[in-house]
């Protein structure tokens, strides 16, 4: 979704005329300012804190060596190598247990490819971000991957109108042209030309309010991390080239602390999230995490179907998580 259900968008097509990518972007209003500078902010308290994480991480690994070292060292030569051999041995389990689990991925990714809803990433406005915008991006892209490969119902995921510095980091990403997604340098017009009235545009600017996904349909989340500078450009693409468009039903289950700014790895959990469970309620609060919520909906929602709601760390974790499942496939 775009910059307000997305926190991103897409570049127009060949089909229609776009921004040119020479003209400055529009001057940002002082509240505008002020919502960078917290971002700017956040980015670098974020950037510190994943420094101390892996200092720490560092200095555990070292310890644990160590104690294993002193472990062994005060053992007799024959406790000694059952220990040794123990320890292969679980690690032998952990490696075919993984082999195992990483398979029977890559046969619901390639069933998904022939009965999985289509769901697009367009990756069409890479000229109106910065070099760090586009970083963003392609770690979003990394995560939808990664939790649509842990799904037990996976989508179809497309990549379109990639090309560029898009496609040259997404290409440094380990294991990325291994990745069971459509990757197509053409639009999503081109990739699905015979299927125009099946494309529906997700964007919070729609008057379409989306209450079912429905297989034949073909959704389209645009990917752009414009800071707010580009407003309405995906409705206004969607518009301009004559498809359909609609926006997630966040209004009729909670309510936002501020606009319904969502980035494109979380539009799409949701829209997988509602694959399995078919319920938007949950899906929501399983997803967006409370600093995006409102007070009332932080407080009164204490649980979601046994569910605790996230906390930002746990919305970490997960995408820690995701980082360490494609690392290994």
């Amino acid at each position: 979704m775009e910059a307000t259900q997305n926190g991103q968008n897409s570049q127009e097509t060949a089909d229609n005329p776009s921004p040119n990518p020479q003209a400055p972007a529009p001057a940002l209003s002082k509240n505008a300012q002020k919502k960078l500078l917290k971002q700017q902010k956040f980015e670098a308290k974020k950037a510190e804190k994943k420094a101390q994480m892996k200092e720490q991480k560092h200095k555990d690994a070292e310890r644990k060596r160590k104690e294993w070292e002193e472990k062994l060292a005060a053992l007799p030569d024959d406790e000694r190598n059952k220990l040794i051999d123990s320890r292969k041995e679980l690690r032998k389990q952990r490696m075919e247990k993984r082999s195992e689990e990483r398979d029977h991925k890559i046969q619901r990714l390639t069933q998904a490819k022939q009965t999985g809803p289509n769901i697009v990433l367009d990756l069409e406005f890479s000229h109106l971000m910065t070099h760090s915008e586009i970083h963003s991006l392609v770690q979003q892209i990394m995560y939808c991957y990664a939790v649509n490969g842990r799904c037990s119902f996976p989508a179809h995921l497309w990549l379109t109108g990639c090309q560029g510095e898009m496609e040259t980091q997404l290409q440094r990403l380990p294991g990325f042209d291994k990745w069971i997604i459509e990757k197509e340098k053409q639009s999503y017009i081109q990739a699905f030309s015979e299927q125009k009235d099946n494309l529906v545009y997700l964007t919070a600017d729609s008057e379409t309010v989306l209450h079912e996904l429905d297989s034949t349909k073909v959704y389209i989340v645009g990917g752009l991390v414009d800071r707010n500078r580009w407003k309405g450009i995906t409705m206004k693409k969607a518009e301009e080239q004559g498809i359909h468009t609609a926006k997630l039903p966040i209004g009729n289950y909670m309510k936002m602390s501020s606009s319904q700014v969502l980035t494109v790895n979380q539009v799409v959990e949701i829209l997988l999230r509602f694959l399995e469970t078919r319920d938007w309620k949950t899906s929501f609060f399983q997803v967006i995490p409370q600093r995006k919520r409102s007070e009332a909906d932080a407080e009164n929602c204490q649980e979601v179907d046994g569910e605790e709601c996230k906390e930002e760390n746990e919305e970490s974790e997960r995408k820690k998580k995701c980082v360490e499942v494609l690392s290994h496939d």
